[in-house]
């Protein structure tokens, strides 16, 4: 079965190729295929002619989507669309992976795939568009698996940033209002390999973290107390809660984003683990 995974310099496409056991996928980068220009990704999938597409590649620069949203949704919503009409037209799967933005983060209690959406940033507006042009093109050979919060050993991440930032900073100030569910990528990549296979493979909105719900700041406090035990550092730093006012940023972000797995759970027969246990593997990795 020919596999073809776009995005491969990103965390997840790494993961993804970190845990393939026996399966060999063509990993396509912006090098390779940009998915601004349509015609490049119809002509990747023309070439490779995958059974499975696994969708790993976003324009993710929150921020900055706020003054680029037609870029955003080149990437985000049009290269997604011809990634379906593909699927639909040869029989193959769609795993698409979109993100917590999608929703407003006004909820309470965890969010259910079926839940209202209503993204406060083109950010999100760009990916749930992307969601829409999906399933629209082809209902029937389309999962969407939403995450948020990813993190790993590759690339770039609140992590490492905060590694960084413990060993440059005599204190740091993290966000305390925003809450949700951290993601180790290597743990979403053994998720998705799982349902990717044909007796699983079933249409339809998922979602996937770790297990957990914490705020910035907890993480941040964590990650401090972990690193300590690995000697990834040597000393700490006060680490204070502040307001999302304290940070502001372009693009506003949902205050609450953990998101309900449970549908995606029982689809797979996996459990997500415990965000603090995922994050004890990833520093032993890195």
């Amino acid at each position: 079965m020919t596999i073809l995974v776009f995005g491969s310099s990103g965390q997840l496409a790494q993961s993804l190729r970190d845990t393939k056991l026996d399966k060999e996928p063509f990993f396509v980068d912006h090098r390779t295929c940009d998915l601004a220009d349509s015609g490049q990704v119809d002509a990747i999938l023309e070439e490779k002619k995958p059974a499975l597409i696994i969708n790993a590649a976003a324009y993710t620069a929150v921020d900055k989507a706020e003054a680029e949203p037609e870029l955003a949704h080149l990437i985000n919503e049009a290269s997604v669309r011809r990634m379906a009409v593909f699927a639909h037209a040869n029989n193959a799967r769609l795993i698409h992976i979109s993100t917590d933005f999608v929703f407003d983060g006004t909820k309470q209690s965890p969010y259910l795939p079926e839940d209202v959406t209503s993204p406060l940033g083109e950010y999100g507006a760009s990916k749930l568009a992307g969601e829409i042009a999906a399933l629209q093109e082809a209902p029937e050979s389309t999962m969407i698996i939403r995450t948020a919060w990813v993190y790993s050993e590759h690339g770039s991440n609140f992590v490492k940033t905060m590694l960084r930032l413990m060993k440059e900073k005599d204190e740091l100030g993290v966000v305390n209002d925003q809450r949700g569910s951290p993601t180790y990528a290597r743990g979403l990549a053994e998720m998705i390999w799982q349902a990717a296979e044909h007796e699983l493979f079933t249409a339809g909105i998922y979602h996937w973290t770790d297990e957990g719900n914490i705020s910035w700041c907890d993480f941040a406090k964590a990650i401090q107390q972990e690193a300590l035990e690995v000697d990834h550092l040597v000393q700490t730093i006060p680490i204070n809660p502040i307001t999302t006012d304290d940070y502001p940023t372009l693009a506003a972000r949902p205050a609450y984003s953990v998101l309900d797995k449970r549908k995606l759970a029982k689809l797979v027969g996996i459990e997500p683990a415990p965000w603090r246990q995922n994050l004890k593997l990833m520093l032993a990795r890195l």
